[in-house]
């Protein structure tokens, strides 16, 4: 065969058969939640093949479980394989970790993974899907809010005129991050609450510090009016150990959106 050939080289291979129809299916190795289907549907109508079966987003799965069928010509099953899988093992794998997540919090907390934000453009709404099909959120408030970050209290000096500037907001809750820089964790704690801030996202990783600013506010007689986020290298086997120390809000990265893929395999049918 000529080495310099640069078209698709199943053209050559199949041309031969490229009339004969083939049956694939996909299966998962390992147990986990299954998302991206939306995508990976629109992308098996676009390579033209005939969609028996696909998984709905959410569905449950164990090891061997088939999640797709379809048929169609060589070139376009083999096609499917190289396409098709990443739109749903990805997601599939966050979805998974994410309920695993949601699970162990056993209701008590709400599990948030904004790292998404931090994800290519291209990848950006899938993950967002994922996380939600996970049974969790990619927002930390599910009404308006405003997230003053460590940058924007830098800008302005101080937690409290970084709160004074979302003033004029006000149908938005005002979300503050807690990181120790400017003043301890307790001081940080009493700017935020008494100069408006609903949460308090506590982002230095030490549960410790979680610790203080729930003394702090009860001290403050306000820790009934304010929400207490914790983010920070968080791991989800910590969960169970973060349940009773005054957490609201849990905010995941890495272990959410860099979870391992949901092992899958396709396989043409005798």
């Amino acid at each position: 065969m000529n080495q310099n050939f640069s078209g698709d080289i199943r053209d050559v291979l199949f041309s031969k058969i490229i009339n004969k129809s083939f049956a694939a299916q996909i299966s998962v190795e390992s147990a986990g939640i299954i998302a991206g289907s939306k995508i990976a549907y629109d992308k098996l109508i676009n390579l033209e093949l005939n969609v028996e079966y696909l998984a709905a987003d959410g569905t449950v799965v164990e090891p061997g479980n088939v999640i797709a069928r379809f048929k169609g010509n060589a070139k376009k099953i083999t096609t499917a394989e190289d396409i098709i899988m990443g739109s749903l093992m990805k997601p599939s794998g966050i979805a998974t970790a994410m309920n695993r997540a949601v699970k162990l919090a056993q209701g008590k907390i709400r599990i948030v993974s904004g790292a998404w934000k931090k994800m290519p453009f291209e990848m950006k709404q899938s993950v967002r899907e994922a996380i939600v099909v996970g049974g969790g959120a990619f927002r930390i408030l599910d009404l308006p809010f405003v997230y003053l970050d460590k940058n924007y209290i830098r800008i302005f000096g101080s937690i409290a005129e970084a709160l004074k500037s979302a003033e004029p907001l006000t149908d938005s809750f005002k979300v503050i991050q807690l990181r120790g820089e400017m003043k301890s964790i307790a001081d940080e704690t009493v700017e935020a609450a008494v100069n408006g801030a609903q949460v308090l996202m506590v982002d230095t990783g030490e549960i410790s510090d979680v610790k203080v600013a729930n003394r702090v506010l009860e001290e403050l007689g306000l820790r009934n009016q304010k929400q207490v986020a914790f983010a920070g290298g968080v791991k989800i086997t910590s969960i169970p150990d973060y349940l009773e120390q005054g957490i609201d809000i849990l905010d995941i990265g890495a272990q959410i959106v860099d979870a391992p893929l949901l092992d899958m395999k396709m396989d043409v049918l005798n």
